[in-house]
C-alpha cells in the first residue's frame, strides 16, 4: 500500500512529504525534532518541524486516527478550543517493507503548554485557581455541545495565557464521543473519569516529589468539578420571575454574557395565573466577547482577552468627537473600533519590538500593556498615558523577563 496523506488543506501534503516517514517514530531523527513539553500518553508522542509550522505527530492504528481526526474536526466547526487537525498518514512502511502504524498530524498550540507540566513546578493559589476554572469552562463548553470527552487528564489538556487568566484547549479526542445532546449521567460519567484522572496523575507527581506540597491531589480533582457544576447550573438552570419583571431576564442574560457565554435561544412561559414566568436559556454558546470584537474589529483573541479589549475600545470610544450613542448623525461603532484598531491598538503593539515578545500574541501584548499603565497610573494617581506606559514597559519590565518571553522553538 503506497504512502496517503489526508488533509483538508491542500498546502499541508507538500509540508509532509520531507518527513521520515519510513522510520517508527521513536527513531525519528533530532534534527526534525522540536524539543516541547509534552504530557504523557498511551501513544508515541513527538513534535517535529513542517516548514513553518510546529506540529505534533501521534503514532496510533488507522482507524481510531482517522476517527479523530474526524472528531477535531467536528470540534472545530462546533468552535471548541481544540488543536488543529491537519493529516492523517497511513500506508507507512520501514525500509524492508514491513508496515508502520498510521499517525495523527496535528498543529502545535503557540505559546501553550500541557497542564501536567505546570505542576511541575512553583504554583501560587491564585494560579491554581485560574487553571481549575479554565479547565472547567472547557469541560463545560464540550458538554453544552454533546461531546463526551471520556479521557480528560492534565497531560491531555494544553493551557496558554489569557488576559491574566488561563485558556484551556482539548489535545486528545480519540476516546471522545459526539451526540445531539448529552444526558446528566453522560455528563455525571464523564465529569467523574476527569475527576479520577487529574488526581491520579497528580498523585504521580506527588510520588515522585515534582508535585509542591500546598497542591493536595484528591482536593483538587474534586474541587474541579465543583467549578463545573456550578458553572452549569448557573448556565442551564430554570429561573422564575414575577410577571411583569421582564428586566429580571435582562439581568440573567447579561450575567451569562459575563460569564463569556451567549444565549442563542430561549424558552419563556407565563403561568396559568399570570404571577409567574419562567425562563430557560436554551442554547448557550461560549465566547461572547470574542464575537463581539470580531464583529467590531476583526480581531480573534482568547475570551478574556477580547473582554479587556472591548473595555479600552469603549473608553476611547466616548473621548471621540463623533461618539454619539442613539445619534444617526454619530459614527457607527463599527467605524470608530476600525479607527481604534489602526490608530490605537496597532501602533501600540508594534513599539513592542518583535525580539522581546517571546509568545505572547498581540492581544496579549496588548493586556500586558494595559495592565502597566494601571499600575504606573496607580502609582503616580493620575493617568501616566498608554505612550509613557509601553516606553516603561519596553525599558523596565521586558529586559528583566526576557528569558521567559523569549521565542520558543515552537514560534
Amino acid at each position: 500500500m503506497a504512502l496517503q496523506i489526508s488533509a483538508t488543506n491542500p498546502e499541508h501534503p507538500a509540508l509532509l512529504l520531507e518527513l521520515p516517514w519510513q522510520l517508527p517514530l521513536e527513531e525519528w531523527p533530532e534534527e526534525v525534532l522540536v524539543p516541547l513539553p509534552r504530557g504523557i500518553s498511551r501513544h508515541i508522542v513527538r513534535y517535529a518541524r513542517a516548514g513553518d509550522e510546529v506540529i505534533a505527530v501521534k503514532e496510533l492504528a488507522e482507524r481510531p486516527a482517522l476517527r479523530e481526526y474526524e472528531l477535531l474536526r467536528d470540534l472545530d466547526r462546533l468552535g471548541i478550543p481544540a488543536v488543529d487537525p491537519l493529516a492523517v498518514v497511513t500506508g507507512r512502511l520501514d525500509a524492508a517493507g514491513a508496515p508502520l502504524e498510521s499517525v495523527l498530524v496535528t498543529r502545535h498550540l503557540r505559546g501553550s503548554q500541557p497542564y501536567r507540566s505546570m505542576f511541575e513546578t512553583t504554583m501560587r493559589p491564585a494560579t491554581m485557581h485560574r487553571l481549575m476554572d479554565a479547565l472547567a469552562v472547557l469541560l463545560v463548553r464540550l458538554h453544552l455541545a454533546g461531546f463526551a470527552w471520556g479521557d480528560c487528564s492534565l497531560s491531555n489538556t494544553l493551557f496558554r495565557r489569557d488576559a491574566g487568566a488561563y485558556a484551556a484547549y482539548l489535545v486528545d479526542a480519540e476516546t471522545g464521543d459526539l451526540h445531539a445532546q448529552l444526558s446528566d449521567g453522560q455528563r455525571d460519567y464523564d465529569l467523574d473519569l476527569a475527576r479520577v484522572n487529574i488526581s491520579g496523575e497528580l498523585l504521580d507527581l506527588e510520588a515522585s516529589g515534582a508535585l509542591h506540597p500546598s497542591v493536595d491531589p484528591i482536593e483538587f480533582g474534586t474541587e474541579i468539578c465543583a467549578r463545573y457544576q456550578g458553572l452549569w447550573q448557573e448556565l442551564t438552570r430554570t429561573s422564575v420571575y414575577p410577571a411583569g419583571k421582564y428586566h429580571y431576564i435582562e439581568r440573567r442574560i447579561r450575567r451569562l454574557n459575563d460569564l463569556g457565554f451567549d444565549v442563542a435561544e430561549m424558552q419563556i412561559e407565563h403561568a396559568t395565573h399570570g404571577d409567574t414566568v419562567t425562563f430557560v436559556p436554551k442554547v448557550v454558546d461560549a465566547g461572547h466577547h470574542q464575537r463581539q470584537l470580531l464583529r467590531l474589529t476583526g480581531l480573534d483573541t482568547e475570551e478574556n482577552q477580547a473582554r479587556r479589549l472591548l473595555n479600552d475600545l469603549e473608553s476611547w470610544m466616548a473621548t471621540q468627537d463623533d461618539y454619539a450613542p442613539g445619534d444617526p448623525l454619530g459614527a457607527r461603532p463599527e467605524v470608530l473600533a476600525h479607527r481604534w484598531v489602526r490608530d490605537v491598538f496597532r501602533p501600540t503593539v508594534r513599539a513592542v519590538p518583535p525580539d522581546l515578545r517571546g509568545t505572547m500574541d498581540p492581544a496579549e501584548i496588548y493586556h500586558e500593556l494595559l495592565e502597566h499603565r494601571w499600575y504606573l497610573s496607580e502609582q503616580a494617581q493620575h493617568d501616566i498615558g498608554l505612550d509613557t506606559a509601553v516606553e516603561d514597559y519596553i525599558s523596565n519590565i521586558l529586559p528583566t523577563a526576557r528569558e521567559t518571553l523569549r521565542p520558543t522553538v515552537s514560534d
